[in-house]
């Protein structure tokens, strides 16, 4: 199993570099920023410091969107970064919530997802494309694969990702529910004819060690961010076909408010049983930690990426390293048919 994190871009130049340092010398191969630009710092600026301050890692929005940034020039972005960390960049997309809905917009549609997703890809790695009808060609790209992870949780949008990108970004650390996606995700890598077990599977969600009472209020906003793409969820499919332990949860949530989106302590999460933070997260000591990432790579997941802005960030990023990453380095996903 791999590990990554995410950092929410509300912190300073001097911390992110300094997180981004800590983690690549404790072992975590990939870097990711979420990206809501007016909720925080603009993540390109961010993602350009630690590609100067990192060797080897791999750095990524998790997550960009179609709507916010036009899909070239977040091309145009990525391959300056391409060139910048020799060929580091992942792009991480979806259809876009707070940096959506903080602009009074809705998320956009999976078909604009998919065209982005392509014209991006491909812009990016050198080759010509026509979007909006024009041939667009970044002539001066460096020849570098920029892999592509997708978000989301619904059949259409895992479907989706099956057929067209590199890996799946599942916001949940719950393995039942992990699970049900990643077979939602194989069904769809096999109607496209491609090999399932050639998508990765990623599951980003907070961790937290020590004191449990502690690390639940800590944590508790993820399952209340979780809810935004749950409510969605439930709008368009009902409840039927979609997995009551994702959806139960949700029935007494009164709102969300964005300006304190993934805020730990926020009222947001006022809603949030302890189960659903237990179920959603991965908290409690390291040998808890250490069983429940085995669950995850059981039903196929290959990256564990730490959403990292609950306090504590260096003694997590340090413990991982020297008992968590060790313990898992010879761990192999488990290919879910």
């Amino acid at each position: 199993m791999e590990f990554g994190f995410t950092l929410k871009p509300d912190l300073t130049f001097e911390r992110a570099i300094s997180l981004a340092r800590l983690a690549e010398r404790s072992g975590f191969t990939y870097g990711w920023l979420f990206d809501s630009h007016v909720l925080w710092k603009e993540p390109y600026v961010l993602l350009t410091l630690m590609a100067q301050n990192t060797e080897r890692m791999r750095l990524g929005t998790c997550v960009t969107n179609p709507g916010t940034r036009e899909p070239s020039v977040t091309a145009s972005t990525l391959a300056v970064l391409q060139l910048l960390s020799q060929g580091r960049m992942d792009l991480g997309i979806g259809r876009g919530d707070s940096a959506r809905r903080v602009l009074g917009k809705p998320p956009t549609t999976l078909a604009i997802l998919e065209e982005a997703t392509q014209v991006i890809r491909d812009l990016c790695e050198g080759r010509e494309v026509t979007y909006e009808g024009a041939k667009l060609h970044l002539d001066w790209a460096g020849k570098y694969r920029l892999p592509v992870w997708i978000a989301g949780y619904g059949p259409r949008a895992l479907e989706l990702t099956g057929r067209v990108a590199d890996g799946a970004i599942i916001q949940l650390a719950d393995p039942s529910l992990v699970g049900w996606c990643v077979g939602l995700l194989r069904q769809g890598a096999r109607a496209a004819g491609r090999d399932p077990s050639a998508v990765a599977v990623m599951a980003a969600a907070p961790a937290h060690l020590g004191d449990r009472k502690r690390a639940l209020d800590a944590v508790r906003w993820f399952p209340a961010l979780v809810s935004n793409h749950v409510v969605d969820l439930v709008k368009r499919y009902g409840q039927q076909g979609l997995p009551s332990d994702l959806t139960d949860y949700v029935r007494d949530r009164p709102g969300y408010d964005y300006q304190h989106h993934a805020e730990s302590g926020s009222s947001n999460a006022a809603f949030v049983d302890d189960e659903s933070v237990e179920r959603f997260c991965v908290i409690g000591d390291t040998h808890e930690h250490i069983a429940k990432l085995r669950k995850l790579a059981a039903v196929g997941v290959r990256q564990f990426n730490i959403y990292l802005m609950s306090g504590d960030e260096e003694n997590i990023l340090e413990t991982y390293g020297r008992e968590i990453i060790p313990a898992m380095r010879d761990v192999t996903p488990a290919f879910i048919a």
